[in-house]
């Protein structure tokens, strides 16, 4: 009798240890299931694809680095670690490179595309710019691109340096240097406006023999050859005005309320000549004479 008993308890007490086990071993693989996930196979796929599914299984994306290669094409996976179908817990690494493309490619054709439209090409093709240089062109707008090389469809290799010449636009109108001598300041800056040129340098000598206040010398001289927004220097016939800045003196420099008035002290010891700009365009002149 007590042997029956304990061969009862005995196969109750397996019957305990196994639904244990099982029940152990089930709830450790619910666990495990939600812990780990099974690596998907990334090569030859886009890096932005890759990157989107490693978010998705909870994984993180590490690139160890970029490679050229001639059968995957630029920013697709070439390698990854752990390879796939390998199980692995949410949240660690995957490594991944990248391809960079064949190292050897066909040069694209910029011709006629802007300096910055070829900058972005060169940039993708891991390519950079070479010597620039620049010409008028009656064509091609300012920037564009004249010639390149290498040519077009040249096989070159990432990495190269392309020179370009760009235009500078169509070359500027020329004609005759016109004679300001003679011509008071006022008239002769009304001279250079009317065809397109530029001030530049203005300076005095008093000339006894010769009417005060006029021209007396002009670079470009009269005649010669000059294109649209050249400088022109003069010489003024009145005694050099001599100050702390060399010649000139900005009287004033500010931002004012349309209306608005502007009162100045101008000195008048010595000859002297006022030039008023308005958003750096000479817009008057008035001289004053020395008493």
């Amino acid at each position: 009798m007590i042997a029956k008993i304990a061969k009862i308890g005995g196969v109750a007490f397996a019957f305990v240890v196994v639904v244990g086990i099982s029940a152990y071993l089930t709830l450790t693989l619910i666990i495990k299931s939600e812990d780990t996930v099974i690596v998907p196979d990334l090569e030859g796929k886009d890096v932005v694809y890759a990157l989107e599914l490693l978010t998705e299984l909870e994984l993180n994306t590490k690139v160890k680095g970029s490679e050229y290669t001639t059968d995957i094409p630029k920013n697709h996976v070439v390698f990854q670690e752990p390879q796939p179908g390998s199980e692995i817990k949410k949240g660690r690494d995957v490594k991944i490179i990248i391809s960079k493309g064949p190292k050897t490619i066909s040069m694209p054709n910029l011709i006629a595309l802007s300096i910055q439209q070829a900058n972005i090409i060169l940039e993708e093709n891991d390519m950079c710019q070479g010597e620039l240089s620049r010409t008028y062109h009656t064509e091609l707008e300012k920037d564009g691109i004249i010639a390149q090389v290498p040519a077009a469809d040249a096989v070159i290799t990432r990495g190269a340096c392309i020179d370009l010449l760009v235009s500078k636009g169509a070359r500027p109108g020329a004609f005759k240097m016109p004679d300001l001598a003679g011509l008071t300041l006022e008239d002769a800056l009304q001279s250079i406006e009317k065809v397109n040129l530029t001030i530049g340098k203005l300076k005095s000598a008093y000339q006894k023999n010769k009417p005060r206040n006029i021209i007396v010398e002009q670079e470009p001289v009269s005649g010669q050859r000059v294109i649209i927004g050249s400088p022109v220097s003069m010489l003024i016939n009145r005694e050099p005005q001599i100050n702390s800045a060399g010649f000139t003196n900005d009287l004033f420099d500010d931002f004012v309320k349309a209306g608005e008035e502007i009162w100045l002290l101008i000195p008048r010891d010595k000859e002297a000549t006022l030039f008023l700009y308005e958003n750096d365009r000479l817009v008057k002149t008035q001289s004053y004479d020395a008493y």
